[in-house]
């Protein structure tokens, strides 16, 4: 056959020509309608990036020429100024300001957006605490003991020949240290959980952090013991030539309120064990602290010395200083001075985990940040701590 058959014979099928053909025309209607199809979804896509980006750009001024005319009245004037010096010329410019202002809000201060800080800087406060210098110990239990042996063993001298007589046997006491509970509670709505502009559950969870680490830091100082710790200026104070078990054993300044030199303070550093002063330390707040830098010995020079090196804690007398600002200030019988072995004499007994419970349902659509720590404290032991009272005995 010379010609190639178009025609099916009578019984045969379509000749792979044809099939052909139809199968290439099929095809490209199909990819037609898949390329219109392409076009209309990225012809959408670029209208909405169009879109996003009127709403986020900010633009600036258009230019009012594209050429620089140097031969402009202000142009000119501010030539003259900078070759000669003569101000004459820019004295009589009229400036041509905009019409429309952020001032007004009808004149677009309804177009300008403020634009907010991605972080809230919080005022400072410090949450200096005795925590850094006492026994600290984490527990999982409601309260914690501390077993004190405070009394000694009798003893005596004896012979080849003499019988032995009894001897004192010492006894042990027990101080339990109760866990309590510190709370707080903040809310904020979820739409500014989700539209804020910065971290509001990391912020409010710092806050509640340095809260609770202020608050517990008052009680290790002057807690009462009921519902927070006890702190060691909430037991009784004595005269330290009185003192006795149970009690904060005190040295005067020997003047009412105030200062009556130096001297005080090494009698404090003496009032303390020996075996207590290798670790002992100074506490007190930083109004004490102006007034303690200013007392110097016989010699002129001054009893307070900074620390050599950086992060090294000041020395008073040759102990570290730690400031605390829940101490009481210099007043009349004020306690505004502590000296002792804190890693000794008072223990903190908490659980170290700080729970936030989020709570979506409660307050509806406000969102509840439920926040608690379990913490103690309290002396654990009366001779290892003394304080320097501010009175005439």
């Amino acid at each position: 056959m010379g010609k190639t058959e178009t025609k099916s014979r009578t019984g045969e099928g379509v000749s792979p020509v044809s099939e052909v053909k139809s199968a290439v025309t099929g095809f490209m209607s199909d990819f037609k309608d898949f390329k219109d199809d392409i076009h209309q979804r990225l012809h959408k896509q670029e209208e909405r990036l169009t879109m996003l980006d009127r709403k986020s750009q900010t633009f600036a001024r258009p230019a009012l020429a594209v050429e620089t005319d140097f031969e402009a009245p202000h142009k000119k004037a501010f030539n003259a100024y900078l070759r000669s010096g003569e101000d004459d010329g820019l004295r009589g410019l009229e400036i041509d300001a905009k019409s429309m202002s952020t001032a007004v809000n009808s004149d677009g201060g309804y177009l300008v957006d403020p634009q907010t800080s991605d972080t809230v800087k919080s005022v400072l406060n410090t949450t200096a605490s005795i925590r850094a210098i006492a026994n600290v110990v984490n527990v999982e239990a409601t309260s914690y003991d501390v077993l004190i042996d405070s009394t000694d063993v009798g003893a005596g001298w004896a012979d080849e020949t003499s019988a032995s007589s009894e001897t004192g046997t010492p006894t042990i006491e027990r101080i339990t240290i109760p866990l309590h509970e510190l709370s707080a509670l903040p809310k904020a709505s979820q739409r500014l959980l989700d539209d804020s502009a910065f971290d509001i559950e990391g912020w409010l969870a710092g806050r509640i952090a340095d809260k609770f680490a202020r608050a517990e830091a008052a009680a290790f100082v002057t807690g009462d013991g009921i519902d927070k710790p006890t702190g060691f200026l909430t037991h009784p104070d004595v005269a330290d030539a009185s003192w006795s078990w149970g009690q904060i054993g005190y040295v005067a300044t020997g003047v009412d309120g105030a200062f009556a030199g130096g001297d005080a303070l090494i009698d404090l550093v003496y009032a303390l064990g020996a075996e207590y002063r290798a670790n002992a330390s100074f506490v007190m707040n930083s109004k004490t602290a102006g007034a303690v830098r200013k007392l110097k010995d016989n010699d002129g020079r001054f009893l307070w010395s900074d620390g050599l090196a950086a992060g090294e804690p000041a020395r008073l007398l040759g102990y570290p200083v730690l400031i605390a600002e829940d101490m009481p200030d210099i007043a009349s019988g004020a306690n505004a001075i502590a000296f002792g072995d804190f890693a000794s004499g008072y223990t903190v007994a908490e659980r170290p985990d700080l729970r936030v419970l989020r709570d979506p349902f409660s307050a509806k659509p406000h969102v509840l940040f439920y926040a608690t720590k379990r913490i103690g404290g309290d002396v654990s032991d009366f001779a290892a701590i003394k304080v320097l009272k501010f009175s005439v005995v």
